[in-house]
């Protein structure tokens, strides 16, 4: 029930981040045990685990994001985050206001959470979609397989629906699905070494990392992604 009531919160504002972490605090389950436990089984992940890098702290250094040329991942997430003013530190504050939450705790299934926190806006670059929502929507769908997370479920499957009530006479719906395709074909994410990942040229760490493009998403109109019933419009 708490993460139905944050879903209608999020569908009436999407910009409502708080209510993302309402729910994948509520329905995370044993995903973060999953997800941690395979980062130890591969030699990378392994290694990312036994660092703990704070990729919130990396993320935020606009000195460090600064480095990384034309055509590269890093430049790219440098693109989609600066005309929005998004920041590391500032979704990291919104994961925090939850009330029971344990994501900032020193424990490595709690520093699992946080590096799947921090590296959304550049799965927001690798995969493809916009900070709409319908990018939005798609992006945790594309999550959904790399997590195992419940809460990825609910809100691209919540949004979907919303999209497909609204009759906007696009494929949102099928865009949403393609997404969730695409995440189960790709390579595993979250074991990647994010900073030698940022400074890859993009379209070589598509390819490397086989991911599909959003072909179904770009066929949706700009101005119909936001177009989802009960949203803002």
């Amino acid at each position: 029930m708490r993460a139905i009531r944050a879903l209608r919160d999020l569908v009436a504002d999407k910009d409502d981040t708080r209510q993302v972490f309402e729910i994948m605090n509520a329905l995370s389950g044993r995903s973060p045990d999953w997800g941690y436990r395979r980062m130890l089984d591969t030699p990378e992940g392994g290694r990312q685990a036994y660092e703990r890098l704070e990729l919130s702290d990396r993320l935020q250094d606009r000195d460090w994001l600064a480095q990384f040329g034309p055509g590269t991942v890093g430049a790219a997430y440098r693109a989609f985050i600066e005309p929005q003013n998004f920041t590391a530190y500032g979704l990291a504050a919104d994961s925090r206001k939850v009330a029971d939450t344990e994501i900032e705790a020193a424990h490595p299934r709690a520093w699992y959470a946080r590096r799947l926190r921090d590296v959304h806006d550049i799965w927001h670059v690798l995969t493809g979609y916009h900070s709409d929502a319908l990018g939005e929507a798609c992006v945790v769908a594309f999550s959904l397989p790399q997590t195992r997370s419940a809460g990825f479920g609910l809100i691209a499957g919540g949004v979907a629906v919303q999209f497909m009530r609204a009759r906007t006479g696009f494929p949102c719906g099928r865009a949403v699905f393609q997404a969730w395709r695409n995440g189960c074909r790709a390579a595993w994410l979250p074991g990647e070494d994010y900073e030698r990942l940022l400074a890859e040229p993009l379209d070589e760490a598509r390819r490397r990392l086989k991911i599909s493009p959003p072909t179904i998403y770009d066929r949706v109109p700009a101005s119909a992604r936001n177009a989802y019933l009960g949203g803002k419009g």
